[in-house]
């Protein structure tokens, strides 16, 4: 099958070593029946390719010197060329897909079925941005938490990608937004109009319990985290949605387990006719028919100025390693995006 030389990031080896993680020069065969080749313009950068790289995220395919793993969750990019069966795009149609793998390369083979239009006129940065970050926060606030006017929400790592996305996501339907952030911060997110608290010293579990509790809480930590958010729930049948599972990556600990964690978040619901709390955790996948309407709904929410879409930081794929490193110690909010293409 004929194939064309491309640069793509690979993790050979799992582990913390920044070196684990490489720019090398290989080669992609045309797309097969039902896929797409798309040339990658930006790729997402989140937790995600730092837990690849550790080793560390859920159910993560294996990875070998002879077959090494090429990360990069989602894209924005153009069609190169179409695999027999395929015929819903042309080439040069702008597109962005959830890949789970292989974006973060200048070419990538997705299935026709999981592609879904840009619209003209949208900000590349912005629409990569969407694709996982803000589709996960629209899940969430939207169809699990279904978030409405006057109830106050709880979300920790403000700063972060989906954190901000779900903050944002809240304060449009309505709600008070609160949560934890990093102190650096603190002033951003106040003229945002939402009331940010140090993670570490534990006031905001006094503050909140103080303010009758939240209505929903947001929490991508995990392990302890989640115990310490259930406290503060109202107990007017108040959701904790647990999603991610970052504390020991954030705190550079040794790996833990979530399943046992996950476990015990989601077995609160047997409480819940004594203490009127409830628990949910959050996965995000292409397939859910949820997906690709959603990301059509933020793709118009941001054509007509409704969302603001902050970029914490732009990395070229060369500079990868330094997107590992950089990851969570930034000292700004929203997205992190991979730049693939040499000509943008």
């Amino acid at each position: 099958m004929p194939s064309t030389p491309i640069r793509k990031v690979v993790i050979p080896v799992y582990g913390p070593e920044l070196e684990n993680v490489q720019v090398v020069s290989s080669t992609i065969e045309d797309p097969t029946h039902d896929q797409v080749q798309v040339r990658v313009i930006y790729s997402g950068f989140s937790g995600t390719d730092v837990n690849m790289r550790l080793g560390r995220y859920p159910m993560q395919k294996s990875t070998s010197l002879q077959n090494p793993l090429t990360p990069g969750y989602c894209l924005v990019g153009t069609i190169e060329k179409n695999g027999s069966g395929s015929n819903k795009f042309k080439a040069g149609d702008m597109v962005a897909c959830l890949t789970v793998y292989d974006a973060e390369a200048e070419l990538c083979n997705v299935p026709e079925k999981y592609l879904v239009s840009v619209p003209k006129g949208v900000d590349l940065q912005k629409a990569c941005a969407l694709i996982i970050d803000w589709t996960t926060a629209y899940g969430m606030v939207m169809h699990v938490g279904n978030v409405h006017k006057g109830q106050k929400v709880f979300v920790h790592g403000m700063s972060g990608a989906v954190g901000y996305a779900v903050g944002m996501l809240c304060q449009l339907q309505g709600a008070e937004v609160f949560g934890t952030a990093s102190q650096r911060n603190h002033e951003t997110i106040k003229s945002l109009g939402w009331t940010p608290y140090d993670y570490s010293n534990k006031y905001w579990m006094q503050a909140m319990k103080g303010m009758g509790g939240a209505d929903v809480v947001f929490d991508p930590l995990g392990f302890e985290s989640w115990d310490e958010s259930y406290s503060i729930l109202s107990s007017n049948h108040g959701l904790l949605i647990g999603y991610g599972g970052n504390l020991a990556t954030l705190n550079d600990q040794p790996s833990r387990g979530v399943l046992f964690p996950t476990i015990k978040l989601l077995s609160r619901n047997l409480m819940c006719p004594v203490v009127h709390k409830n628990t949910r955790f959050y996965y995000i996948t292409r397939d859910d028919k949820t997906f690709n309407p959603d990301l059509q709904s933020l793709f118009y929410l941001l054509s007509d100025n409704k969302i603001d879409v902050r970029i914490k930081a732009v990395y070229d794929m060369e500079d990868v390693q330094e997107a590992h490193k950089s990851w969570g110690k930034t000292g700004s909010i929203g997205s992190m995006l991979m730049k693939v293409a040499r000509d943008v």
